[in-house]
């Protein structure tokens, strides 16, 4: 995978991170950037964890589905960017409850389910030639600057945002999976 690629996915990665962080951001009365750090660096870590545990779980497939692998990665990627399409763009119909601090375990549980398609990507990145541990830390890196953002315009963004970076994520998402597809079929 290329850096540009790569830069690409890790920014499309934490785009539902920045969209939860947004949320979290406005459920803060003026958000101090201790706070906005702390966050970051949960998410973050969360983030670059769960690719790597998909990339193990990919890894031990990819003598099985070795022909195919371009087209197993450009099927999650095209799915989870669909995926966060749709969330982009469904309403919401009930009211969150605000809550008035943000402890560990609501960061920590937050983080781990935006970062779930972070693991299904892992999984596709097993077929493709990347250096997983390279990758992971350019997701986490990238999320824990975008969460540390994100909770610090919440405030004043609000809700409207996150839907539009969740979209763009998705079409990101989308784009990496048709140029790993398109990489691999120019090569042939």
């Amino acid at each position: 995978m290329n850096p540009i690629s790569l830069f690409f996915l890790a920014m499309a990665m934490s785009t539902d991170a920045f969209a939860a962080a947004i949320g979290k951001g406005s459920s803060l009365h003026k958000p101090r950037f201790s706070e906005a750090l702390r966050t970051g660096l949960i998410f973050g870590v969360i983030e670059a964890i769960t690719p790597v545990v998909g990339w193990g779980i990919g890894q031990a497939a990819v003598r099985y589905v070795e022909n195919w692998d371009h087209w197993i990665a450009f099927g999650l990627l095209l799915a989870l960017g669909l995926h966060m399409i749709y969330n982009g763009l469904k309403h919401e119909d009930e009211a969150e409850e605000k809550a008035s601090q943000h402890s560990f375990l609501i960061l920590a549980v937050t983080a781990f389910a935006t970062s779930i398609d972070a693991m299904a990507v892992g999984v596709g990145l097993a077929f493709v030639d990347v250096n997983i541990l390279v990758a992971a830390a350019a997701i986490g890196m990238a999320t824990c600057v975008m969460v540390t953002v994100g909770v610090m315009l919440g405030r004043v963004l609000g809700a409207v945002v996150g839907k539009r970076a969740e979209i763009a994520g998705g079409v990101v998402l989308m784009l990496v999976g048709a140029a790993i597809l398109y990489e691999h079929l120019t090569a042939v």
